[in-house]
Order: C-alpha cells, then sequence, then structure tokens
C-alpha cells in the first residue's frame, strides 16, 4: 500500500514521503495513530494544502523534545529498591520503573521510549539508558539503583 507520512519516522522516511509498506502495517499502525494516511491523488492534494501547517506542528514537537532533552541531560535517576546483601536485587528495574520514576520527577516519558544499557537491571550500581524524545532528539541519562533501607 502507498502512503503519505504526516511526521517524520526513522525507518520509513520524511514528513511527505510517499512510500510503500505492507497493508497490514498501514492499516493497523501507521493510519490509525495519524503517522500517514493513504496515497491517493485526494490525499495528496489534501496535503499539499496543509504541508507548511504539518511542518509547523513537526517543528514544535521537535523544539519540546530539544527543551526536554536540554532538562534531561546530566539527570540522574535515583532509585531504591530490595537487594540481598550481595548487592542482587529482588525483581529487576525495567523501561517501566524507570518511566513511572521520571513521572516522579516531572518528565512524561513513555516506557517505549527509554532504552536501558541492559535488558533488565537486576544489581545496585550505575547504568545509563537512553531517551528517544524524538526521531531526531535521543537523551542519555543515568539510572542510580541502591539498596532501599528498611
Amino acid at each position: 500500500m502507498e502512503i503519505i507520512l504526516l511526521e517524520k519516522v526513522s525507518s520509513l522516511g520524511n514528513l511527505g514521503d510517499v512510500v510503500r509498506v505492507k497493508d497490514g502495517y498501514a492499516r493497523n499502525y501507521l493510519i490509525p495513530k495519524k503517522i500517514a494516511r493513504r496515497a491517493t491523488k485526494n490525499a495528496i492534494k489534501e496535503f499539499e494544502d496543509k504541508r507548511i501547517e504539518l511542518e509547523q506542528i513537526q517543528l514544535d514537537k521537535f523544539n519540546t523534545a530539544m527543551d526536554i532533552s536540554t532538562k534531561l541531560s546530566g539527570f540522574q535517576l535515583l532509585i531504591h529498591q530490595k537487594s540481598s546483601v550481595d548487592g542482587r536485587l529482588f525483581g529487576s528495574v525495567t523501561n517501566s520503573d524507570v518511566s513511572e520514576h521520571l513521572k516522579k520527577s516531572g518528565f512524561d516519558i513513555n516506557k517505549s521510549q527509554i532504552n536501558l544499557s541492559v535488558e533488565h537491571i537486576k544489581t545496585i550500581g550505575e547504568f545509563s539508558a537512553k531517551i528517544k524524545l524524538h526521531p531526531d532528539v535521543v537523551s542519555e541519562i543515568t539510572i542510580l539503583v541502591s539498596k532501599e533501607n528498611s
């Protein structure tokens, strides 16, 4: 299926590109999330009429992501977890846990935007995580996992 991208998608292309994707990917993901539209003659004409408005929206999203990235640069997230005496955690710290703690710190970051340096954090220590705020903006934070005082 041919579609018009309504925003930048890192694996497909930029705003306004007409690309061919599998039907299921377009119908089940791109079109419902309003990331793309079917590339019909009318849709292409409508897109060209709204292109400046859509580019401004993308620029605003980029600027917002850059502001958040500036606030996150050098940010250290402290997470307290129950652990054994040798430093192994009871359980693990996942993307969801990091997202929750970031929300408590005032950052609205979805768990799918977080990429931990390891799959799950299972020991006490210092770890890094990359946060994809926008296809062009990636920020890195430090996660400090410490023993919970009981």
